[in-house]
């Protein structure tokens, strides 16, 4: 499978998903600029986390006008794969490709640190590998990452099984003392109609190299390459 890695003005994260895919995953990926309308046959696009465009007015307001942007969105209504993390969640949700918003930590402070998250689909190439009753710790390093939608939308989110991740403790309990944001229903990521893009504050690119620790965050990764030899 080939990856392509967007890179906004303000990413941080782009090389540790680059490094993931390719170091650790084995997989063909290129670099994506803003700038450019060309997608170079990518089959899966990925936004990585970061502060583009400094989040002025809103974390991901103005990436989404990026001009690759008019080719992701294309990409994604077309079928194709696009996988966001973190600030890539918060322009997706811009964009228009997921529902909801992603809105300042409920204790208005940035947040860094490990979290726990479980599967709540496997309705997914995302999730199809990460079994329900797994606990994941995976961390979290985001300003505005309180998840929020509307009443009707989230229950076309619950009614679709579009919810993919929530935080949760270490035993996997479901409780507000596990939501590090206020993120409405503890929602961690979810995915659109389709079931092709998909969205998640934790980063698992950080949390997918034994030399970090941590590798909860590769399952993931290896569920997304199952579908090759689907």
């Amino acid at each position: 499978m080939k990856f392509g890695v967007v890179i906004f003005p303000g990413s941080n994260c782009d090389e540790d998903m680059i490094y993931t895919l390719s170091s650790k995953m084995g997989q063909e990926v290129v670099k994506l600029w803003h700038k450019e309308n060309d997608l170079q046959g990518c089959d899966f696009i990925v936004l990585p986390g970061g502060f583009s465009y400094g989040d002025y007015l809103r974390s991901g307001a103005i990436a989404r006008f990026s001009p690759i942007m008019t080719e992701v969105i294309e990409h994604a209504n077309s079928g194709g794969y696009v996988f966001g993390v973190c600030n890539g969640f918060q322009v997706l949700c811009e964009s228009g490709l997921l529902p909801g918003a992603l809105l300042h930590n409920n204790n208005q402070k940035f947040i860094c640190k490990n979290i726990h998250l479980k599967s709540m689909t496997s309705n997914t190439i995302l999730t199809s590998s990460v079994d329900s009753s797994d606990v994941l710790k995976i961390p979290i390093a985001h300003g505005e990452g309180r998840y929020y939608a509307d009443e009707s939308t989230l229950k076309s989110l619950l009614d679709n099984d579009q919810i993919l991740f929530k935080y949760c403790d270490a035993s996997g309990g479901l409780n507000q003392n596990a939501n590090p944001n206020g993120s409405l229903e503890n929602i961690a990521g979810i995915c659109n109609e389709n079931r092709n893009v998909f969205g998640m504050m934790p980063h698992p690119e950080r949390a997918a190299d034994s030399a970090l620790g941590n590798t909860d965050g590769k399952k993931l990764f290896e569920s997304l390459l199952e579908l090759q030899t689907v």
